[in-house]
């Protein structure tokens, strides 16, 4: 399962996310945690120091390697020069699992154990935005190594890849907005933090999008009207303050079982809703929705950069699903 967690900045969409992240392996379920924010502080809020969360390797400065793996032996490929953040699998293609080993994830992915959950979850990060970044490119090129990721990924119902996005609706200047079974905005109730919500729900819904409203910071009832005049039936569950995550953001390990119980019900929300998603996935759909934003993004820039018609690595006849064989398995020792 492909979960999104998004919102405005400050909203609290890290700190939902981790927790979330913490409620899987809690239950022992394997989880793949992504920080594609700008600001990367998920790797914190799972409890690594600012050394340890620096240490891991980022996957924006290993998209040449990532390219060049997931190519594999796909004949429509040329070159993994030629491959952009779109470039949807095919025949010959390697695919990724968040079961067992593969090179991606050996080498840009570190385990992290989460205090208090008996459980640990694996680390992906794009890496930060860094001077070296400044004026010659954006945030999207880092994130692209994430989107290409989810491109070629397949996941079953009961593992979970949970990506803390973007803040705001940057994740529209791609198509990675629809690589995720369920999206769980974030809202706070006022003005603004709703405003990122009408954004989403405009953008998604042409494409099938789910997305459900996790209210944060609501301290009322008069909160609570807000947030239901203002998203409606979209409003899954509401938080409030935590002291649990106070005293874990202090330092504190706390096991997760004494997580407040109004908060424990919402995580359970959130899953069951996560849950339940897996009944309306549509693979054809899903890579469907590969080839369209693959297209849009070889015609608006891609063959240009690249200097190869794009559209020519469509397989016409792959589709992305379960069954599909990875293509790679480790040599013996």
């Amino acid at each position: 399962m492909k979960i999104a967690f998004v919102g405005k900045g400050g909203s609290g969409k890290t700190t939902l996310s981790s927790l979330f992240i913490r409620y899987l392996a809690a239950r022992g379920t394997p989880v793949t945690a992504v920080d594609a924010d700008i600001n990367q502080h998920l790797g914190a809020a799972l409890g690594l120091s600012d050394e340890e969360a620096a240490s891991v390797p980022p996957l924006g400065g290993h998209l040449p390697f990532i390219k060049d793996y997931l190519r594999g032996s796909n004949p429509r490929i040329l070159s993994a020069d030629s491959m952009i953040k779109t470039t949807p699998p095919g025949e010959g293609s390697r695919l990724l699992r968040l079961t067992g080993d593969n090179p991606v994830f050996a080498t840009c992915a570190r385990q992290v154990p989460l205090a208090g959950t008996g459980g640990s979850a694996r680390l992906l990060a794009t890496g930060p935005f860094t001077e070296d970044d400044l004026g010659v490119a954006c945030y999207h090129s880092k994130t692209g190594a994430v989107e290409l990721c989810l491109n070629h990924l397949i996941d079953g119902r009961d593992e979970y890849v949970v990506v803390d996005m973007t803040a705001g609706s940057d994740s529209f200047a791609s198509g990675m907005f629809t690589r995720f079974d369920m999206t769980f905005l974030v809202a706070e109730p006022t003005r603004k933090g709703v405003s990122v919500y009408r954004q989403y729900r405009e953008y998604a819904r042409d494409f099938g999008v789910a997305l459900r409203v996790v209210g944060n910071k609501v301290q009322g009832p008069d909160d609570l009207e807000f947030l239901r005049e203002q998203v409606g039936d979209d409003l899954l569950v509401t938080c409030g303050h935590s002291d649990w995550v106070r005293a874990l953001e202090r330092g504190a390990a706390r096991p997760f079982t004494d997580l407040e119980p109004e908060n424990l019900r919402t995580l359970d929300a959130l899953f069951e809703a996560a849950d339940a998603a897996h009944e309306r996935r549509d693979w054809g759909r899903y890579t469907q929705q590969m080839v369209h934003f693959h297209l849009k993004n070889a015609a608006g820039w891609g063959n240009e950069r690249t200097g190869v018609d794009l559209a020519a690595q469509i397989d016409p006849g792959f589709v992305l699903s379960e069954s599909a064989d990875v293509g790679w398995s480790p040599q013996p020792a």
